[in-house]
């Protein structure tokens, strides 16, 4: 009689502690949380100098590095977040229907637009509708279109503007299915990010 208090008692605190680690558990913060909560800045010039020097930096050597220092006239403004796609396309390339009219170039872009996936280089594409007007735009990711599709169209076809992802155009580049020696602007989609919060630049394999 006198033992089962007792042994009520004392499996009690037992139960609570293991509530309390569970809870502790469940409130473990997630890299999601964090990011979650950092505010969007629109990207400075030393951002991609900085990710080039990581990236190289063990590879190469001290003048290698310097030569792949860009100088900020290489830069346009970025968008400060308050522009649409459209709008800052706008901004930053006034001459753009005058650069379209003079591109008569086959396996080049003048434009090329760099995003982590091919669903955000689709947004992209919808929503640079008021800049682009009649020229023609080329999807440039994988994700359902084969890389020989895409080296015919750019052989056969003349297109403005490339929208799409680090990988397949490097593998076009690589394969000389595409050259950028028209390209006058190339636009980094930096503040993007996608379900797991992961801008384009967090991405190990960009």
């Amino acid at each position: 009689c006198v033992l089962q208090p007792t042994e009520c008692f004392l499996s009690q605190p037992e139960e609570k502690r293991d509530s309390t680690v569970k809870a502790k558990r469940r409130k473990k913060k997630k890299i999601s949380d964090v990011l979650q909560k950092s505010a969007p800045k629109p990207g400075v010039p030393a951002d991609l100098q900085n990710l080039l020097n990581q990236h190289f930096g063990e590879n190469r050597s001290v003048i290698e590095i310097e030569e792949l220092q860009l100088s900020d006239s290489c830069f346009l403004p970025a968008n400060d977040l308050t522009h649409s796609f459209s709008s800052y396309l706008k901004e930053i390339c006034p001459k753009w229907a005058k650069l379209r009219r003079n591109h008569k170039e086959k396996k080049s872009v003048v434009m090329l637009v760099l995003c982590s996936s091919a669903l955000r280089s689709l947004e992209l594409i919808k929503s640079m509708t008021a800049f682009k007007g009649d020229c023609k735009v080329l999807k440039l990711f994988a994700k359902h279109i084969k890389i020989k599709e895409q080296m015919n169209m750019l052989e056969k076809g003349v297109f403005h503007i490339g929208v799409g992802t680090p990988g397949r155009v490097k593998a076009l580049v690589e394969q000389d299915a595409l050259y950028l020696i028209s390209t006058k602007y190339m636009i980094l989609d930096w503040n993007w990010r996608d379900q797991k919060l992961r801008r384009m630049m967090d991405i190990p394999e960009v």
